[in-house]
C-alpha cells in the first residue's frame, strides 16, 4: 500500500463502492393481501381469550401461566392436526422430466433423430440403416434425461432427509412447567415462550412481553422490526395492524414475550395467504450458468461443424445424395456432443450432498448443493467472516475475575493470575454489589423451578449464564432473593445501546428502588459520575480511569469478556415506589451512575478451531473476525486461534516505542478495527483494510457486520459468514454462503444461512472446502474425459470426406462411444479421491482476489459511474431505459473496452479453460486419432488394401462404383491381387471395428492420464477408485458385444474376424498417452509450485488446550 494516496488513486477507491450507496427500490408491502384473513381473537379480551381457548393465562406473573395438560393438548392435536403448513406446490414428475428432456444436447438428438426418420420416410431402401440411427438417437436423448431426473430426485430426497434432522423446536408450558417440544405439535390454547431469535411457531396473542420487536418483512413488507406488546381489552384494528398479534413464521428481533396460540397450521395468518407459500424459484445456480455456457458452446460448434461438413460433403463425396449427406452431418454432431455431460453433473452433486452430510453439514437446497461443490462458495470462497461467541468459542462463559475499588479478584482457580491477586469473597469491598448486579439484573429462564439451582438448565443467553450460574453460587437462595426485589422498569440489552438496565424494589436509606446497568464497558463508564470504593461513593477522577484501564487491559488481553457494572440509589423523593417509567421518551435515570465493577468471563476457543483457521489460511482463504467483543478481547482471541500472528500499528509501536503516527500501513500485516469507525470509512481505507492479511473487526453492529460483507463483495472477494445469533442473520443472508450452527444457533441465523453445521463444529467448514474442490476437479477430469474422444471422431470424419478415404466411423458406432462405455467411465470420476493429501488444499481458490483483480474492478466501476445519467437538480441516478440498455448490448462487441474486458489476463479457473481444451482437442485426442487411424491402416493393408488403394477406392462412388458393399463389383489392389465383395465388406467391418476399440482403449488409459495434475499417473493413488475399473468392464464387455455379435454388424458394422492382436496398436498408444502425461506433470509442476499458497510463519497446528487453567500468560 502506498504511503500517500493521490486524488486519482482514491477516487479509483471509491468507485469500486459506489453502487452500494445508490438507492435501492424499497419492495411494496403485502399488508393489503393479509386484511380478509379469518383471525378474530386479537380482539377479545384476556378474560374472553382465556374461555374461548379454553385455557388459563396469567397476565401479572406470565411465566406462571399453568398451561394445558399433556392429556388435553394430546386431544387437541388428534383434533386440530400437526401445526405445519401444507407444503407448497411443486412441479410434478413428468414436469420435471421434461426439464431435463429439454436439454440444448438432448433436443439436438431428437432433431437429428427426427431427421432420420423423415430421409426413411422420403427412400426407405437407401435409408434403411436410418431406422436404428434414428431410434437410437431419439432413444439415448430419453434416457439420458430419466437418468438426469433420476439423480436430481435422488438428490431431492437426500435432502429432505437433512431437513428432517432439524425440526423447529418451541418454548412451551404443559402443567406449569416450561419445556422445548416440536412446533409441529403445538395445539390451539398452549402458552408460548419467545425471546430474542426465536421463529414464531404459530399465531400468538401476546399477554406478556419486554421490550417485544418482530421482524413481519417476509409477511407485510414492512422494513423496519415492529413492536409487539400486550392489550388488556384487545385490539380493534385488522389483524395485520394488531399490536397484540404476532404471525407464524415472523422472527423475534429483540425482547422476549409470552403469548398463547391462536392459530395452527394452514389457519394461521401465513397459512391462508395461499401466494406467500408459492412454489419453487427459478434460480440457476452459479454451476448451472457455467455449465449452460459450455453446452451452449459445444452445441454451437456442433451445429456449424455440421452444417460445413454437410455443405463439403454434398458437394464432394456424395454429389448431391441430400439424405446420405444429412446422416454424415449427423454423426459430426454427435461427435462433438458430449450426451452424458448432464447426467455425470447431477451425479457428482447427489454424491457432494452425500458427503456433506456424513461430515455434519446440512445443505437446505439442490442450489445449495450446487453452490456447495462448485461456485460460489467452499470452492471459489475467498473469504471467510465468522463471529467469535458460540462459532470459533464454546459458548460456555464463566466468570474469571472480578475487579471493584481498584481491587483486582480471581473467581477462578488457576496459576496465571498475578500473585497479588486475592480470591473471590462475597464479604469482600463491592462483590455483592456485582453479585446482586449479576443475579437481578437478567432476564434467563430456567426449564424447572422445583429442581436444586445447580441440577437447573438455563434457557438464556451464554453471558446471562456464566453471569447467573457465578451469582447462584455465592447467594444462599438464588429464587428467594430474586423473588424479595422484584423488577419495576426493564431496558433489555440490544445491539446497538450495548447494555441492559433494570430498576427493582430493593430498599435502602434514601429509597425503595436501585438502579442496576451492566454492559459494554465504555458504554457504562460513560453513564458513570462516580465509583464505589470499600463502600463509599466516590468521584472519577484521571487516577480511577488509569486504573480502569489497567485493569480492562489485564482482562481482555486474555481474551475474556469484560462487562461493566454500575447501580444508582434512587431517592424515595423523586422516585416514589410507584413512578412510572418510561422507555419511549427515556422516564428513567440515564446518567450519574456509580461504576461498581468489572467483571471478566471466559469463554474458551473450540476444539479444533486453531488448525481449522491455520488450514484455512494455507488454502488461500482470508479468515476474518467479525465480533462484538471489546477489541483487546477480540485481538488476543485471534492471536490463540491463528487468525493474528503478525503485528497491528497498535502492537508495532508497543514493540518499538515509535508512535503509533509514525507507523505506516504497509510495516503492518494486521488490522483491528473498532465498529464505531466503520460508518466513516473511505474507499480507500477499506481497500487498506481489505488488503492485510490479518483482520478483525471489533465492537460491530448487525448493520456493521452486513457492510463489511458487502464492502468485500464490492473488491470481487466470494464470502461465507459463520454464525449463531440473531445479529449474525443479515450478514449471513447477504453473503454467497451463510453457515450456521445447529446447536447454539437461533432460529433466525437457521433461516437466514445456506448451510447449517449440525453438530456447531468450526472445523467442518474446512472440509466442506476440501469437499467443494474434490468434486471441482471430479467434475473437470469427467469432461476433460468425455470430450477427448471428439478428435478421434471428428477428424476420421474429415478425412472421409476431404482425401476421401472409407467411412472409419459411423454415427451410430459413435453414438455407442459417447453413451456405452464413456458413460460408465464419466461417471466413475464422481467417487475420485484427492490425488495427495494436501495438494488442493495449498493451492488458492479457483477465483482469488488479487491487486490486479481489484484495479480491474474498480476500472470498470469507475468508468460505469461516468457514463451514469444524473437528474441536474437531485443527482439521482436516471435508470436507463430498456431500448437504451439493448442499444448499449447490440454495440458493446464494436467498442474496444469490451474486447479489452473479454482477453484480460485472468488468474481466475473455470470449468472449462484454455488448458482442459488443448489437452482434450490436441494433446490426448490428437494421439487417440492417430492410434486409431494407425490401426485403421494396418487393418486394411492386413486385407489387401494400400492407403491408395483406399482413396481410388472411395474416389471410385463419385462416378457410380461402390466398393465395400455386399453388391460391390470386384477390386484390384496395387499389388494386382483381385478382392470380391465379401472380402471388402470384412476388411471394413474390421477397419470400423478396431477405430472404435482404439477409442475405448486409449479412452481406458486416459481415465488414469487426467487425473495427473501433482503426481505421476502411476501408484496407488491412480488406481484408488475401483469405480474407474467398474466403468471399463463395463465399457469392454458392450465394445467386445458390438465388435464380435455377428447379428449386431447389421446395425453397428464391425466383424469377429477382427484379430485381438491389433488391440496391441492401441495399448501402445495408450502407453504413450501416459507418457506424455507425465512429461506433462514435469512441465507443470514449477507453475503449480509458484501457485501453492505459501507457508505461513508462526502458524500453530496443535491442537487448543482443553483446560482454562492453561491460558496464556501475557
Amino acid at each position: 500500500m502506498k504511503r500517500e494516496l493521490t486524488k486519482e488513486d482514491k477516487e479509483l477507491a471509491a468507485a469500486g463502492y459506489d453502487h452500494l450507496h445508490e438507492d435501492k427500490d424499497k419492495k411494496a408491502g403485502d399488508g393489503a393481501k393479509g386484511q380478509d384473513v379469518d383471525i378474530t381473537e386479537h380482539r377479545y379480551t384476556f378474560d374472553e381469550l382465556g374461555n374461548e381457548l379454553g385455557t388459563v393465562i396469567d397476565v401479572k406473573e406470565p411465566e406462571h401461566s399453568p398451561g394445558l395438560t399433556p392429556e388435553e393438548a394430546k386431544t387437541r392435536l388428534a383434533r386440530d392436526g400437526p401445526n405445519i403448513l401444507t407444503p407448497p406446490k411443486k412441479k410434478s414428475a413428468f414436469r420435471k422430466y421434461m426439464d431435463c428432456l429439454l436439454t440444448m444436447f438432448n433436443i439436438l438428438l431428437i432433431v437429428a433423430g427426427i431427421l432420420e426418420y423423415i430421409l426413411l420416410g422420403i427412400d426407405y431402401k437407401d435409408n434403411f440403416q436410418n431406422t436404428y440411427l434414428g431410434g437410437i438417437l431419439i432413444a439415448v436423448a430419453f434416457l439420458n434425461a430419466f437418468i438426469e431426473f433420476y439423480q436430481l430426485q435422488k438428490s431431492e430426497a437426500i435432502l429432505a432427509s437433512f431437513l428432517a434432522m432439524i425440526p423447529p423446536s418451541c418454548h412451551v408450558v404443559r402443567n406449569g412447567a416450561l419445556t422445548s417440544i416440536p412446533a409441529a405439535d403445538l395445539v390451539r390454547g398452549d402458552v408460548v415462550l419467545l425471546r430474542t431469535g426465536d421463529k414464531t411457531p404459530a399465531d400468538l396473542i401476546i399477554f406478556g412481553s419486554t421490550d417485544l420487536k418482530v421482524d413481519n418483512s417476509n409477511l407485510t413488507g414492512e422494513s423496519e422490526p415492529q413492536e409487539r406488546r400486550p392489550l388488556p381489552e384487545g385490539s380493534r384494528g385488522s389483524a395485520v395492524e394488531a399490536e397484540n398479534l404476532v404471525f407464524n413464521s415472523t422472527l423475534i428481533v429483540n425482547g422476549e414475550g409470552w403469548g398463547v396460540v391462536v392459530k395452527t397450521g394452514d389457519h394461521t395468518f401465513i397459512g391462508q395467504i395461499a401466494a406467500l407459500t408459492g412454489g419453487e424459484s427459478g434460480n440457476k445456480s452459479p454451476l448451472s450458468v457455467e455449465i449452460g455456457r459450455f453446452v451452449m458452446m459445444v452445441s454451437t460448434i456442433a451445429i456449424l461443424f455440421a452444417i460445413v461438413f454437410f455443405v463439403v460433403g454434398i458437394t464432394t463425396v456424395y454429389k448431391g445424395k441430400a439424405s446420405q449427406t444429412v446422416t454424415f452431418a449427423v454423426s459430426i454432431l454427435v461427435a462433438f456432443v458430449p450426451e452424458g455431460l448432464p447426467s455425470v453433473v447431477t451425479l457428482l452433486l447427489s454424491i457432494a450432498a452425500k458427503r456433506m452430510a456424513a461430515q455434519n453439514v446440512l445443505v437446505k437446497d439442490l442450489q445449495g448443493v450446487e453452490t456447495l461443490g462448485m461456485s460460489q462458495c467452499y470452492l471459489a470462497l475467498t473469504l471467510l467472516a465468522t463471529d467469535k461467541t458460540g462459532t470459533l468459542t464454546r459458548n460456555q462463559m464463566t466468570v474469571t475475575n472480578l475487579w471493584s475499588g481498584e481491587r483486582m479478584y480471581s473467581a477462578f482457580q488457576s496459576n496465571n493470575d498475578e500473585q497479588e491477586t486475592e480470591n473471590f469473597s462475597f464479604d469482600k469491598p463491592g462483590m455483592s454489589e456485582l453479585v446482586s448486579n449479576a443475579s437481578l439484573n437478567s432476564r434467563i429462564k430456567f426449564d424447572r423451578t422445583n429442581v436444586p439451582f445447580s441440577e437447573r438448565t438455563i434457557l438464556g443467553d451464554a453471558t446471562e449464564t456464566g453471569l447467573i450460574r457465578f451469582a447462584g453460587r455465592h447467594l444462599v437462595d438464588y429464587d428467594d432473593y430474586v423473588k424479595r426485589h422484584p423488577k419495576v422498569f426493564e431496558v433489555p440489552f440490544n445491539s446497538t445501546n450495548k447494555w441492559a438496565l433494570v430498576i427493582v424494589n430493593k430498599p435502602h436509606v434514601d429509597g425503595s428502588l436501585t438502579l442496576y446497568i451492566k454492559g459494554a464497558p465504555e458504554r457504562v463508564l460513560a453513564k458513570c459520575s462516580t465509583y464505589l470504593k470499600n463502600g463509599k461513593i466516590e468521584p472519577i477522577t484521571e487516577a480511577f480511569k488509569a486504573a480502569y484501564d489497567g485493569a480492562y487491559n489485564y482482562m481482555a488481553s486474555r481474551g475474556h469478556r469484560v462487562i461493566a457494572c454500575a447501580q444508582l440509589l434512587l431517592s424515595k423523593e423523586q422516585y416514589p415506589a410507584d413512578y412510572a417509567f418510561s422507555r419511549t421518551d427515556v422516564n428513567y435515570p440515564s446518567s450519574e451512575y456509580c461504576f461498581t465493577g468489572l467483571v471478566s468471563l471466559e469463554d474458551p476457543p473450540k476444539h479444533g478451531v486453531r488448525e481449522a483457521i491455520g488450514t484455512l489460511r494455507l488454502a488461500g482463504i482470508k479468515v476474518m473476525m467479525v465480533t462484538g467483543d471489546h477489541p483487546k478481547t477480540a485481538e488476543a482471541i485471534a492471536r490463540k486461534i491463528n487468525l493474528i500472528l503478525g503485528d497491528t500499528r497498535e502492537s508495532l509501536s508497543t514493540k518499538t516505542g515509535r508512535p503509533i503516527e509514525e507507523i505506516y500501513e504497509d510495516e503492518v500485516s494486521a488490522v483491528v478495527v473498532h465498529g464505531d469507525d466503520i460508518d466513516s470509512l473511505q474507499g480507500w481505507q477499506w481497500d487498506q483494510i481489505f488488503s492485510k492479511q490479518e483482520i478483525v473487526f471489533a465492537r460491530t453492529s448487525p448493520k456493521h457486520k452486513l457492510e463489511i460483507v458487502k464492502h468485500a463483495q464490492a473488491l470481487g472477494h466470494i464470502v461465507g459468514v459463520t454464525g449463531d445469533g440473531v445479529n449474525d442473520s443479515p450478514a449471513l443472508k447477504k453473503a454467497d454462503l451463510g453457515i450456521a450452527m445447529n446447536i447454539s444457533g437461533s432460529d433466525v441465523s437457521k433461516e437466514a444461512a445456506n448451510m447449517i453445521l449440525l453438530d456447531d463444529n468450526f472445523a467442518s467448514t474446512v472440509k466442506g472446502v476440501a469437499e467443494g474442490r474434490q468434486i471441482f476437479v471430479n467434475l473437470k477430469r469427467s469432461i476433460q474425459y468425455t470430450i477427448s474422444h471428439s478428435t478421434p471422431e471428428v477428424i476420421p470424419q474429415l478425412l472421409y470426406v476431404v482425401v476421401p478415404i472409407p467411412l472409419p466411423l459411423s454415427a451410430i458406432l459413435i453414438l455407442v462411444i459417447d453413451l456405452g462405455f464413456e458413460l460408465f467411465v464419466a461417471l466413475s470420476f464422481a467417487w475420485d479421491k484427492p490425488e495427495t493429501a494436501d495438494g488442493l488444499m495449498r493451492m488458492p481458490p479457483r477465483k482469488p482476489v488479487t491487486d490486479n483483480t481489484i484495479t480491474m474492478i474498480k476500472k470498470r466501476a469507475l468508468r460505469r459511474t461516468k457514463t451514469l445519467r444524473r437528474d441536474p437538480e437531485t443527482q439521482e441516478i436516471v435508470r436507463p431505459s430498456r431500448l437504451s440498455v439493448l442499444w448499449g448490448q447490440i454495440k458493446a462487441p464494436f467498442m474496444r473496452e469490451f474486447w479489452e474486458d473479454k482477453f484480460e489476463e485472468s488468474d481466475a479457473e473455470s470449468l472449462v479453460d484454455r488448458k482442459l481444451l488443448s489437452y482434450a482437442y490436441l494433446e490426448a485426442g490428437v494421439i487417440e486419432m492417430v492410434g486409431g487411424l494407425v490401426a485403421y491402416f494396418v487393418v486394411f493393408w492386413k486385407a489387401g488394401f494400400s492407403p491408395s488403394d483406399l482413396r481410388r477406392a472411395q474416389t471410385a462412388s463419385t462416378s457410380g462404383t461402390t466398393y465395400f458393399l455386399s453388391s460391390s463389383p470386384l477390386f484390384v489392389n496395387y499389388q494386382g491381387r483381385t478382392i470380391d465383395a465379401a472380402d471388402q465388406v470384412s476388411a471394413l467391418g474390421q477397419a470400423q471395428g478396431i477405430v472404435y476399440l482404439s477409442i475405448f482403449i486409449i479412452q481406458c488409459f486416459n481415465v488414469f492420464a487426467v487425473k495427473a495434475r501433482f503426481k505421476f499417473p502411476f501408484g496407488k493413488n491412480a488406481v484408488a477408485n475401483y469405480y474407474n475399473f467398474c466403468g471399463i468392464f463395463a465399457g469392454a464387455c458392450l465394445g467386445m458385444f458390438i465388435v464380435y455379435t455377428p447379428p449386431l454388424h447389421v446395425v453397428f458394422g464391425g466383424s469377429y474376424h477382427l484379430s485381438p492382436l491389433y488391440w496391441l496398436i492401441p495399448i501402445a498408444f495408450g502407453c504413450l498417452l501416459l507418457v506424455w502425461a507425465s512429461i506433462r506433470v514435469m512441465l507443470m509442476r514449477k507453475s503449480l509450485q509458484q501457485a501453492r499458497v505459501k507457508d505461513i510463519k508462526g502458524l500453530m497446528m496443535f491442537p487448543t488446550m482443553r483446560t482454562m487453567s492453561m491460558r496464556s500468560r501475557h
